[in-house]
């Protein structure tokens, strides 16, 4: 058996999370057997790394791991980078040379991108899985290899396999056994571990004072992606680094960088907070003329239930009901705000209120009211829900609005 904390410290693969100790488990069960390993997960995920963890844990650990990036060579030279080739075979071929596959005899080849390599080379492949044979491009010599292939992928291969883009005897021979290497945004707890590995080893190669990150800035981290995975994550915590030399890095330094970082269309997902291109002034009167709006509104909603002899008998009993379910109109001159009508601000309290105590309530009673769903709260707020959840941290809301029993 293989000790997996020892596994992990051999590896590098940082985290805690769920994810990370299922990866760890996979990796610690297939690593001994010597068979060919599929390797999926998004671009950046840190597939290498898994790749690493396997040779370095399997019986082949004492030879080479050839590491061969399939989508980086070009299709006319990629079968004789793979497996060698005859002097004068093509032009520019001056002397006979040995492939990856010829290389890494005894070792482990690592495949990455697979899913780019031709069809053409794809047969080649699928004979060397088989019997470990190969020939050199020019030679009609068999040659042979015994080499354990593990492969990698950031895209579906069975979509592939339909489409006719990718063989499916290869797929089915390659996928012997699959580990799939989860996305950052899926672990992340893992961050603040792969924010402080990542900056303690650039500041210490390059000589700059790491005086770390603050806890408010981790957490902005969390919200945020992270479409390009780990691999994004490391280059974003050595930019800041550089730009912010020797400062710590606060909430303010991190969210300036990441309006940089972030798509210009960012995938719409609901259950995080996003950025929006809004000045705070503009946010915050919005806010409130929004919530003037919704109290009057609700106003309205009561007056004429009443009037109707639709209220419960206790308050507490009020059922919070879109007025379109009532069958209530709700004329258009409702959401103004004029002269005519009762003011929501009393006369006696101009001069004594600002628009923070103003902003503060507003964000008070919608999370009451919406107990406690930020979602909902952001929405009927018009505000993002990043900016709901930085607000109540400023207002310090947080151990004052509890969940309803």
């Amino acid at each position: 058996m293989i000790d997996i904390d020892r596994l992990q410290k051999q590896s590098r693969i940082i985290g805690t999370s769920d994810g990370v100790q299922q990866l760890l488990e996979m990796i610690a069960q297939v690593a001994p057997v010597d068979i060919s390993v599929l390797i999926t997960g998004e671009s950046g995920v840190g597939k290498e790394l898994v790749a690493k963890a396997v040779h370095q844990a399997s019986k082949r650990n004492k030879d080479q791991l050839v590491v061969v990036n399939c989508g980086a060579i070009p299709e006319g030279i990629i079968e004789s980078e793979l497996f060698g080739h005859k002097k004068g075979s093509f032009t520019g071929a001056g002397e006979d040379r040995k492939g990856y596959f010829e290389a890494a005899n005894k070792g482990t080849i690592f495949l990455d991108e697979i899913g780019e390599t031709p069809l053409e080379t794809q047969v080649k492949l699928l004979r060397v899985l088989d019997n470990g044979e190969f020939m050199r491009v020019g030679e009609a010599k068999t040659r042979y290899t015994d080499v354990r292939i593990i492969a990698a992928t950031n895209k579906n291969l069975t979509e592939l396999v339909k489409k006719g883009e990718f063989r499916q005897d290869l797929y089915y021979r390659l996928k012997t056994v699959t580990v799939d290497v989860p996305a950052l945004r899926k672990r992340v707890e893992d961050i603040g571990p792969l924010v402080e590995r990542f900056a303690l080893e650039f500041t210490r190669s390059n000589d700059i004072l790491y005086r770390g990150f603050m806890p408010e800035a981790i957490r902005v981290l969390k919200q945020y992606e992270w479409p390009g995975n780990v691999r994004e994550l490391k280059h974003f915590v050595e930019k800041i680094l550089v730009l912010q030399k020797g400062e710590r890095i606060t909430v303010e330094m991190v969210q300036n960088e990441l309006i940089d970082v972030l798509p210009l269309e960012p995938i719409h997902n609901p259950a995080l907070p996003v950025l929006v291109n809004q000045s705070s002034d503009k946010a915050e009167i919005d806010l409130i003329l929004r919530q003037l709006f919704m109290l009057k509104q609700d106003t309205e909603i009561i007056q004429k239930m009443l009037m109707s002899g639709q209220v419960p008998s206790t308050v507490t009993q009020f059922p919070i009901m879109d007025p379109a379910d009532l069958g209530i109109p709700l004329p258009k001159k409702s959401m103004e705000i004029t002269d005519e009508v009762q003011k929501l601000i009393r006369d006696d309290a101009i001069g004594d209120m600002a628009i923070k105590d103003l902003e503060e309530e507003a964000i008070t009673r919608s999370l009451r009211f919406f107990n406690n769903n930020r979602r909902k709260t952001a929405r009927s707020l018009g505000m993002s829900e990043r900016t709901l959840y930085r607000k109540i941290e400023e207002f310090g809301l947080e151990p004052k609005i509890k969940r309803r029993k």
